[in-house]
């Protein structure tokens, strides 16, 4: 009886090892096993086999332990990060899975509906201690490659994590420029697209490859880094410096850029900030290419309400030699000066009936933004790129990981051609 006891126990250690995720089944034969040593007559063998058994009950107990703390949830932004995608920081030692995807359907005024898996995302990070990891970004977008879509890599990095004042980071990064680019996951914005300003203005999604520092300094937070600069070969009228972003991709590094941003959080759920990011684009064209371009921003959450605003300036330096670089006339002049702004907001009706995490959240947006404020000397501003887009709508989050947005743009232009358009929206994280 005791050669099967102790076989047993050796079998249920074995299991422990290879099997570590049934740590409840483990722990029900382990029961079983203590009622039979119960029944048996004290010896110095059984004594041996209940001290293994001991052992054998406390390794179960982490397991279990284990299990909940791996699964974290993506509930907290972090380190400047998405809910989904700051998962690493939160997790045990070793692989950390996230993600996010959004898919929409539009109707604009004189065109033809259209609908859209707009992107679909894998986070996958790598703990290798409590200093240490990896964490990155793969994201799929239209789907289909053979229609459009494409695959990119939006972020991956590495975190030496020395102490909350101060971090390095290094790799490819997403720049800490204003409040969506770093943020975008689709349950952290309000409205079925990003506002047009973090668009248009400020190109997100932005990354760049580079290396910073970051950290926490009692209620202000920071992020200074140094990166590849844009390529002024993208560069057009509707969106200044969009398409120069080279994210990682056999990037040129002639020119290189700096950008900080400084938040400062007074309370919960508020904060007061802005960033700047300036650096040549010319890689090598035989001019400079300076692009400046800053902005300040607040966002404040007080319970069902939240309130967002954001102002940014740019500025391009040698515009006209871009403009002859690109083979741009007339009005199809990149600016020498862009910018815009919005404020949008939005009250949480769900919460004033204690409904759990459902929440059902009315929202408006109103923005302008103006891609060529200035031109150079001997080219004309198109007035169609001068407009503001008030957007009205309605999110529904079943639970705070997904949500269904509804809503309503009224789009105008100085060249009055802007067309108003329905969306609905998708989106998920985990």
């Amino acid at each position: 009886m005791l050669k099967r006891i102790a076989s047993a126990v050796l079998a249920l250690l074995t299991t422990t090892s290879l099997f570590a995720q049934d740590a409840n089944d483990l722990e029900r034969r382990l029961r079983e096993l203590e009622q039979k040593v119960a029944q048996l007559q004290p010896s110095t063998e059984l004594a041996e086999i209940r001290r293994q058994i001991e052992i054998l009950g406390q390794e179960i107990e982490s397991l279990k332990t284990g299990e909940s703390e791996k699964n974290v949830s993506a509930d907290v932004p972090q380190y400047g990060l998405g809910a989904a995608a700051s998962k690493v920081y939160r997790s045990n030692p070793g692989v950390a899975i996230g993600g996010y995807g959004e898919m929409i359907y539009e109707n604009r005024q004189g065109e033809l509906a259209s609908a859209d898996s707009l992107r679909a995302v894998v986070y996958t990070g790598y703990k290798f201690n409590d200093r240490v990891l990896f964490n990155s970004e793969l994201e799929v977008e239209h789907a289909n490659l053979e229609r459009g879509g494409n695959v990119e890599l939006e972020f991956a990095y590495l975190d030496y994590l020395i102490r909350p004042e101060v971090n390095v980071r290094t790799g490819l990064m997403l720049l800490p420029v204003g409040l969506t680019n770093e943020q975008h996951e689709p349950t952290a914005f309000l409205g079925a697209r990003r506002p047009a300003v973090e668009d248009r203005i400020i190109p997100s999604t932005w990354s760049d490859l580079g290396a910073g520092v970051f950290g926490d300094i009692g209620q202000t937070s920071y992020r200074a880094y140094v990166v590849t600069g844009l390529d002024s070969a993208g560069f057009n009228s509707e969106e200044p410096i969009r398409e120069g972003r080279q994210a990682g991709g056999e990037a040129k590094a002639e020119d290189w850029a700096a950008v900080g941003r400084l938040d400062w959080h007074p309370i919960e759920g508020t904060l007061f900030g802005g960033s700047l990011y300036s650096g040549n684009s010319g890689q090598g064209a035989g001019f400079g290419g300076r692009v400046t371009i800053a902005e300040a921003h607040a966002q404040s959450r007080f319970r069902g309400a939240v309130v967002r605003a954001l102002y940014t300036r740019g500025t391009l330096d040698d515009a006209a030699a871009i403009n002859a670089a690109n083979g741009l006339a007339g009005d199809e002049s990149v600016g020498s000066r862009f910018g815009g702004w919005y404020v949008e907001g939005g009250y949480e009706l769900a919460s004033l009936f204690g409904r759990g995490e459902m929440s059902l959240t009315p929202y408006a947006r109103y923005e302008s933004l103006d891609t060529q404020k200035r031109v150079p000397s001997g080219f004309s501003r198109n007035p169609a790129n001068d407009g503001t887009i008030f957007t009205l709508g309605l999110a529904f989050k079943p639970i705070a990981q997904t949500v269904i947005k509804v809503d309503w743009q009224n789009v105008e232009n100085e060249a009055s051609t802007g067309s108003d358009q329905w969306n609905i929206a998708l989106g998920y994280i985990f």
